[in-house]
């Protein structure tokens, strides 16, 4: 299992800032997420969540600033990527291969055979795996979407609205796993809308808007700074005390 050292940051962001044309995306984000933690990252639409994640993952380079991934600064060499697993918000799988065919391209790609494949039993996925994408229902892609996240046993998972469109079952059994994999020492980084999912599963919260950290903290911090007991309320005041 691929587990970060102790003592070292699953997550370092410092100074980060990205711009598309005159829109600043991204400005100057620093953060610095714990290892073994689940931390929800919450901020209304634009507020750079998506292109944050994609700074991570390699997908978009910063204009300016450093990310350590496990302690390792991230550059040119994408070798760093095998420690992480994303759940993007539906995941662009290719049509016309099977879900067992993916897996095996997948393991193949990574030259892996020790696999996670629990999720796989857990969703009763054996003969949904025999059909073609193209064929499958939007939920039972996001359940092979959640399979792959966690297939290579990373140290850091990724998840984007990691629940969307799954049924209350699934969706519970997904979130046994997330909490299970933390357990196991995994950094589970979670961007979502749903308030009452980020309450049950996150242990610490960014909030961003317009491309700049504005809190950062526990759960039980965040309580504490609005004087608001739920996560949708007390997110209202941070955004209120924002604009005021």
């Amino acid at each position: 299992m691929s587990i970060a050292v102790a003592g070292t940051a699953a997550l370092e962001l410092a100074g980060i800032r990205k711009r598309f044309g005159r829109l600043q995306v991204l400005d100057g984000v620093d953060a610095v997420l714990a290892n073994g933690r689940v931390t929800a990252i919450v901020g209304p639409n634009a507020a750079g969540k998506s292109t944050l994640i994609k700074c991570v993952l390699g997908l978009v380079r910063p204009d300016e600033g450093r990310i350590r991934v496990l302690g390792e600064p991230i550059g040119d060499d994408p070798a760093y990527r095998t420690r992480i697993g994303y759940m993007p918000q539906g995941a662009p799988f290719p049509e016309n291969l099977t879900g067992r065919e993916i897996l095996r391209m997948l393991k193949g790609l990574r030259g892996e055979s020790a696999t996670d494949e629990e999720l796989i039993h857990r969703f009763n996925l054996g003969s949904e795996l025999a059909k073609p994408i193209r064929t499958l229902s939007g939920g039972t892609r996001q359940k092979l979407n959640a399979v792959v996240a966690f297939l290579f046993r990373p140290a850091v998972v990724i998840l984007d609205e990691p629940t969307a469109g799954l049924d209350p079952l699934a969706s519970g059994i997904l979130k046994e796993k997330i909490q299970e994999a933390v357990e196991q020492g995994t950094t589970v980084v979670l961007t979502s809308h749903i308030m009452s999912e980020i309450e049950e599963l996150a242990t610490e919260v960014i909030f961003l808007v317009e491309g700049r950290v504005h809190f950062q903290g526990t759960m039980e911090q965040l309580r504490r700074t609005t004087g608001e007991q739920r996560l949708e309320r007390a997110v209202a005041r941070l955004m209120r005390a924002r604009v005021a």
